[in-house]
């Protein structure tokens, strides 16, 4: 008598089963972790100091602080380098905190399962 379905002994489905549960909980983490790294806020610097940009986790600028000695009216380029880095250094901080977070909840599955993650 041959046996039904592809799966011997019968024991895959229900495995499907609770892969999916787990597949649905590790997405609604991932949601919550998402949402939580929405409202941080994350400062960067250039210019020892001299320039300060706050962004939230959505990657929107929040705010921008100038040292007076660093407003040089002959020296625009310089100014704008340091709003450049500090921004950039902000945005790398962001992705840094992100990603770590995403990897602790899949447990770094993205990387031996192509085309699922």
């Amino acid at each position: 008598m041959a046996k039904r379905g592809g799966f011997p002994g019968g024991g895959m489905p229900g495995n499907m089963a609770n892969l999916m549960k787990q597949a649905q909980k590790m997405q609604r983490q991932m949601e919550e972790q998402a949402k939580e790294l929405e409202t941080k806020e994350y400062t960067a610097t250039a210019g020892g100091g001299a320039v300060e940009v706050t962004m939230n986790g959505k990657r929107e600028v929040l705010s921008v602080k100038l040292e007076e000695e660093v407003v040089d009216p002959e020296d625009i380029e310089m100014l704008q380098d340091l709003i450049v880095a500090a921004t950039n250094e902000a945005l790398r901080k962001v992705d840094e905190e992100s990603n770590s977070a995403m990897s602790k909840l899949t447990g770094g599955l993205g990387g031996g399962m192509p085309g699922m993650f």
